[in-house]
């Protein structure tokens, strides 16, 4: 899989589907990298040119020293895209990815043709809560924390159900640069668009999980209700629904895109 050099950060990057499909952009969970999408690739790269990316600072992509922002992520979205030389692209993002996906629909609605937010929301967590976390992460590691952030991406049946998928998860988790996660924790701790989402003029799909307590589903009503003219689909899954219900999800994603 290739990589691009960019400003101040090293981007692993992957491409799937025709040369000539239309470009549709997606954006990870924190603690996730670009392989997070694997169950949407087979369906959705037959019709599309699948440009599945690793923030800075997980997976393969390099972890340049923080804290980083939301503003960072997208703009390395945006030094991507110029790199590549695609000028208009849907974007796909879910958590972390989808508040990135914001960020461009306020900032940059000219790059975007289509907007998906996946559980995701306009503030996430608390000031607190991910303070401890970023001092539990730089302190002890990845391992202090990948056990709890699993049991919020999926139900517990699910779990029970596939402990090979909840397996990969926490190794994708483990697998992640310390300094690089606790510094896209910053990122997400600090986001707050709660009053400008109005300013959002892409056409926006959300998609929330009806068992997700990380960004819970009022957190998708809330996002669909304040941004102009934006579709609301609520599936049953906890935070990582594009895993949890892939057939739905890439089923809801492929409508919309193709409407």
């Amino acid at each position: 899989m290739p990589f691009a050099d960019l400003r101040d950060v090293r981007i692993h990057y992957s491409f799937t589907g025709p040369d000539s499909g239309p470009v549709l952009v997606m954006s990870s969970s924190l603690g996730a990298n670009l392989s997070m999408w694997d169950p949407q690739v087979a369906a959705l790269s037959s019709r599309y040119r699948l440009l599945r990316y690793s923030t800075r600072g997980h997976g393969q992509s390099s972890a340049p020293p923080g804290p980083y922002s939301i503003e960072t992520l997208a703009n390395d979205v945006l030094n991507l895209l110029d790199a590549l030389r695609f000028d208009r692209v849907h974007f796909c993002g879910l958590s972390m990815g989808g508040q990135t996906g914001m960020w461009l629909g306020q900032h940059a609605p000219s790059r975007l043709n289509k907007l998906v937010l996946c559980n995701t929301g306009a503030t996430i967590g608390t000031h607190e809560a991910w303070n401890a976390r970023i001092d539990a992460v730089l302190s002890k590691g990845l391992t202090d924390v990948s056990s709890a952030v699993v049991s919020r991406w999926f139900t517990p049946d699910f779990a029970l159900l596939h402990p090979d998928a909840v397996a990969s998860a926490k190794s994708m988790i483990e697998s992640a640069n310390p300094g690089g996660y606790a510094s896209c924790c910053a990122a997400v701790r600090d986001f707050d668009v709660r009053e400008a989402l109005s300013s959002i003029s892409v056409p926006t799909l959300v998609i929330a999980g009806s068992h997700d307590f990380a960004t819970p589903a009022a957190d998708g009503r809330f996002l669909a209700k304040n941004i102009p003219g934006a579709q609301y689909v609520e599936l049953r899954a906890a935070h990582l629904s594009n895993i949890e219900a892939a057939a739905q999800f890439t089923s809801v994603v492929e409508n919309f895109l193709s409407a």
